[in-house]
């Protein structure tokens, strides 16, 4: 049986030593997900601004659950030469940052595919709707949306074994951006990430444990790659065009198996 869930992780999972911590059972079934706030539960996001922080709420944001880690949208340019091709992004603790030096698991957001059989997947997609019409855009809010493709638990760090990986389904490691009045579009996810978004492709430089005691990857199969779970880490931020409450805002995931 294949079942896709959503998982959040804890904004208080800040340490490498912590990298392994589960994430926390988002109920989409239940009409729980992600609210996005100002400084605080419940306090609004400036109009034209982005968030500042991340909870679990249910569907009208009034109930909180756990606080996220967050990754509030800073710019889509290249802020070094040691992260080329990186978006920017704040942190929990207000630090900017590349997007390519972000680890999985502070992305605020897991997308886990599970099956009883090992599979691979491919035309991993993901879009921003309205939460009635897939082909429609969220109502007064613009998204932006990273996938994020680095096992390695310490932020920041750039070299041949702890980089971002190369094998993704987006080149670059820019924002994808989803506002009204653009056409639709799909950000395109990895092919058979694997469990915890460990696969890679021969692509990547071998991982090595001389260093610090983590590999980057356990795998390198690419899309041919077979596991009972697949695993996608999502940097999301939001920025509301208007003011009120922004609850006509739904992520959509679909993937094929085989």
């Amino acid at each position: 049986m294949a079942t896709i869930t959503f998982h959040a992780n804890n904004a208080e999972h800040i340490l490498a030593s912590q990298y392994q911590n589960d994430p926390t059972l988002i109920n989409h079934g239940a009409a729980s997900g992600l609210g996005f706030f100002g400084a605080g539960f419940g306090l609004s996001v400036p109009v034209g601004q982005y968030q500042q922080q991340t909870y679990v709420t249910n569907s009208t944001g009034t109930a909180s659950g756990i606080q996220c880690q967050n990754t509030r949208y800073g710019d889509t340019s290249a802020d070094s030469a040691s992260m080329p091709n990186s978006g920017l992004f704040y942190g929990n603790d207000g630090a900017v940052i590349g997007n390519s030096g972000l680890p999985n698991f502070q992305a605020p957001l897991r997308i886990r595919f599970s099956h009883d059989e090992k599979v691979r997947v491919q035309n991993c997609k993901l879009r921003i709707f309205n939460r009635s019409n897939i082909n429609t855009h969220a109502d007064g809010v613009e998204t932006r949306v990273y996938e994020v493709r680095r096992p390695h638990p310490v932020k920041n760090q750039f070299n041949a074994t702890s980089g971002p990986l190369s094998f993704r389904g987006n080149s670059g490691h820019g924002w994808t951006r989803w506002v009204e009045g653009t056409d639709m579009v799909d950000l395109n996810f990895t092919s058979s990430p694997g469990m915890s978004g460990t696969n890679t492709s021969s692509d990547d430089g071998l991982p090595s444990t001389a260093g610090d005691g983590y590999k980057n990857w356990l795998t390198n199969e690419g899309s041919s790659h077979r596991s009972t779970l697949h695993d996608w880490y999502v940097a999301i931020s939001a920025s509301p065009s208007e003011i009120g409450s922004k609850t006509d805002f739904g992520m959509y995931f679909t993937v094929e198996y085989l």
